[in-house]
């Protein structure tokens, strides 16, 4: 998810998967998770967190919003065929969790934790087979989502 973010991105992978440790431990009670399920649906919905809350904290007025980044020169850098903001990824993410909430969750394991489908199917304690089934819609339907935007 990162490596697609514009240039100037300041955070880095390291520094998610450090924040996402912390919010997951910092907590007044001593939480334990039953498997790892449990601990990577939490870390999946941490570092879900910590990237939109960066990214609505970048498109902030008062921190230059609305300004456009210029770019001098665009002959080095290769025409980008579709940009989707985080924000943008969110909404369409949480558009999908009213309509189906495993395949909301497998998209979150797989895009925000980097799982493989092989090991997000485990995870979630479902067939591998069913588990490419709806990632194959999930990720149809935030296509469709997407693309109405832009």
């Amino acid at each position: 998810m990162l490596s697609q973010e514009s240039a100037g991105q300041t955070l880095q992978a390291t520094a998610l998967v450090h924040e996402a440790y912390i919010r997951l431990v910092d907590v007044p009670t001593d939480q334990v998770f039953q498997n790892r399920k449990y601990f990577f649906a939490a870390a999946a919905e941490a570092m879900r967190r910590i990237l939109i809350e960066n990214a609505r904290r970048k498109a902030a007025l008062k921190r230059g919003g609305d300004w456009d980044r210029v770019l001098v020169s665009l002959n080095d850098l290769p025409e980008a065929a579709y940009a989707v903001s985080i924000l943008e990824i969110d909404e369409a993410l949480t558009r999908l969790s009213a309509i189906d909430a495993q395949a909301a969750e497998l998209v979150k394991l797989r895009y925000f934790t980097g799982l493989p489908l092989t090991e997000a199917a485990e995870i979630m304690e479902m067939p591998e087979r069913s588990a490419r089934r709806l990632w194959a819609y999930a990720r149809s339907f935030l296509l469709e989502e997407l693309s109405t935007k832009s």
